[in-house]
């Protein structure tokens, strides 16, 4: 690990990984450990190939100290782990490698098998029930789309899959089934923290397409209902719980697709400049009634938000840095925390930056340098 200023606002970055390619938890999930100072993420350092992030590195789980360094490998497996989700006092892991669902116990190291996938479906944003019941996951038909950096193949996607399904396994092994089937591209599922009868998932594809992207999943009555009904202007995305079970979400307005590329452009609607907007984008909290708790206007916009634990805080990615929002009042106030340098090519390079669970700390990840790196930022 090494510590440096930031050359804009002298805030002091500590770099915790220099080895190979290194990514944490999506930013719906949490990399840190609640109680200790910990966090797991994804790294190819022990693969045996210098690969770039967007040459498909074969990655493995592993945890660290923040404070000491020392790093644990978890898993070996023969395909790349790719998404991991995780409760709070990391006690049960559960990851995607190829076309299995595995679980670690990581009292004892055990890992189990608790979804293999035998059809022609790929699987997607695995999350835990709040009760440790069940692991709920996507699972969307695999169409012919673009593959590559910068979103290759998302509108594609979009308009080409016709059958997403969301599927819950049994935490012990026992067994699983279909929740709900759509008609869509699902992902970014997500159990509700505080309820676990409550989910939240959503149509994925270029926001300015999407007709009503966020839905709420009553798992006992399996209805879903809208989180938000859109409108013409709408183009919300990048939605997810708050620790008090409130929905977070983004709505930047028409034209906006919700990407960023390495050419500093939006990958679908490059005729609507990045930072243009034909309304004020704002954030809002929903209740998971799909009634609004707040509205923030906001006279700029990120890539992705990620609240404090009482959500009067966010940390943003814009283009060039990672911002602190004071949403605590009626007008957002913004800060530049430190200049990010991430070159946006691949999901994994995205900055995705996260507060811990007591707001203390902010993991991010940037691709300075050609590899993906994680940094932790003191407040």
């Amino acid at each position: 690990m090494r510590e440096f200023k930031d050359p804009d606002t002298g805030r002091t970055i500590r770099q915790l990984t220099d080895s190979g390619n290194n990514v944490h938890l999506y930013f719906t999930e949490n990399a840190f450990d609640s109680s200790k100072p910990e966090i797991y993420f994804r790294s190819d350092r022990d693969s045996g190939h210098d690969l770039a992030p967007h040459e498909n590195p074969h990655y493995q789980l592993y945890r660290m100290n923040y404070e000491t360094g020392e790093t644990v490998r978890l898993t070996d497996e023969e395909q790349s782990v790719t998404r991991v989700t995780k409760t709070p006092d990391s006690e049960l892991v559960v990851y995607l490698a190829g076309n299995k669902v595995r679980k670690l116990d990581t009292r004892t190291g055990e890992i189990t098998t608790l979804y293999e996938e035998h059809g022609n479906y790929g699987l997607l944003a695995p999350s835990i029930s709040a009760n440790r019941r069940y692991v709920g996951f996507c699972r969307n038909e695999k169409v012919i789309k673009g593959v590559g950096a910068n979103y290759s193949g998302f509108k594609d996607g979009f308009y080409r899959s016709k059958d997403g399904r969301i599927t819950f396994a049994k935490i012990d092994g026992s067994g699983h089934f279909d929740v709900k089937q759509d008609t869509h591209w699902v992902g970014h599922f997500q159990f509700s923290p505080v309820d676990p009868t409550l989910a939240m998932y959503c149509h994925e594809g270029p926001w300015n397409l999407v007709n009503q992207r966020v839905w709420v999943l009553d798992a006992v009555s399996r209805e879903v209902r809208p989180c938000f009904r859109q409108d013409a202007d709408d183009a919300i995305g990048h939605e997810f719980w708050t620790q008090d079970g409130l929905i977070f979400l983004d709505n930047r307005g028409p034209g906006h697709d919700g990407t960023v590329t390495s050419d500093r452009t939006q990958a679908v609607a490059q005729h609507v400049a990045i930072n243009e907007n034909s309304m004020r984008p704002f954030v809002a909290l929903m209740h998971p009634d799909g009634q609004e708790v707040r509205r923030i206007d906001m006279p700029f916009y990120c890539n992705h938000y990620h609240s404090n634990p009482d959500n009067t805080l966010l940390v943003g990615d814009d283009l060039d840095h990672l911002v602190l929002i004071d949403i605590a009042s009626e007008e957002a106030k913004l800060e530049v925390l430190l200049s990010h340098g991430t070159s946006w090519h691949t999901q994994e390079s995205h900055c995705h930056p996260t507060f811990s669970w007591d707001g203390k700390r902010i993991l991010y990840a940037s691709d300075q340098g050609g590899r993906v790196q994680l940094y932790l930022v003191e407040l």
